[in-house]
């Protein structure tokens, strides 16, 4: 294990993309510290990738999330990426009629999962990248969103919500991450990807030429984590000095950057610039 070894992080790093982007680090040299809740699953990654540690984690629970944080930092010494990924499609009916006043409270754990676990796992990354000898610069952390981020989901209300959630998140740090501590943050926003988010049968729904290849989403991660000038599938340039804050939607073999929405008239566009941070760095340096 070399001593200059970059280290990384995955949340949901037992199976399917987590599991993909852990195989692809490994191979160059990473040591990779994997979180999951699946404990079986877990035990058989870390035989199967080298350098490689897995710590069963229930990302819902900060107790759980921190503690497994700080033991991989105690581990390795510093932390170089971090791949907020852990995520579930909910199972249950959000439209069923409830004949029960008031109704029981719904079942959030797909939000749990998806959306709050991404920003206290965010926080974390943060925390300890800036505790790591580079103290954050060169850092990334990497969300996984998803298509339908953009689009509206009516089979998984709560998945959509939480995903354009994270999008926006990710937006919304995007610029502090970068201009205090020099880490770079991204949301990948894949379509389709056969993963044990769903059964085979589940999966039978949709037509061959709906997916994107989880390979697709892999090498996409990677590229992210390289950094430097990058240009999508519509010939869009983002060239190093601004590669952080892409939201990265990945569809079959293309990618693609995704803007923010426009702003409704001239007039919101001075509110909400103004009151960000990139814009009070400018206006101090003046």
């Amino acid at each position: 294990m070399a001593a200059n070894a970059k280290v990384g992080i995955i949340t949901g790093g037992a199976s399917g993309i987590g599991l993909e982007v852990a195989k692809v680090l490994a191979e160059k040299g990473w040591i990779l510290h994997l979180f999951d809740l699946n404990e079986e699953a877990g035990e058989k990654v870390t035989k199967s990738i080298a350098n490689s540690h897995f710590y069963p984690v229930d990302v819902t629970k900060w107790e759980s999330l921190s503690l497994a944080f700080d033991k991989a930092f105690n581990v390795s010494g510093h932390i170089d990426f971090v791949f907020a990924n852990a995520g579930i499609v909910e199972r249950h009916n959000f439209y069923a009629k409830v004949d029960q006043r008031p109704p029981p409270e719904p079942n959030l754990l797909s939000v749990d999962i998806n959306y709050k676990s991404v920003v206290s796992t965010a926080y974390l990354a943060q925390q300890y990248f800036r505790s790591s000898p580079h103290e954050g610069k060169g850092a990334v952390l990497v969300m996984t969103a998803s298509c339908g981020a953009f689009y509206p989901s009516q089979f998984c209300p709560l998945y959509s919500g939480a995903k354009a959630g994270v999008v926006n998140f990710m937006r919304s740090i995007a610029f502090p991450y970068h201009h205090y501590d020099g880490v770079r943050t991204y949301a990948i926003c894949p379509g389709s990807v056969r993963t044990g988010i769903l059964n085979a049968e589940e999966w039978k729904l949709w037509p061959e030429h709906y997916f994107t290849d989880i390979s697709k989403v892999s090498s996409t991660v990677e590229m992210l984590i390289e950094g430097g000038d990058m240009e999508d599938s519509w010939g869009k340039k983002v060239p190093a000095s601004a590669n952080y804050g892409l939201a990265v939607e990945i569809y079959r073999g293309e990618i693609y950057f995704r803007d923010q929405v426009d702003y409704c008239d001239e007039v919101m566009k001075e509110m909400m610039e103004k009151g960000n941070l990139e814009y009070q760095v400018a206006n101090f340096r003046e």
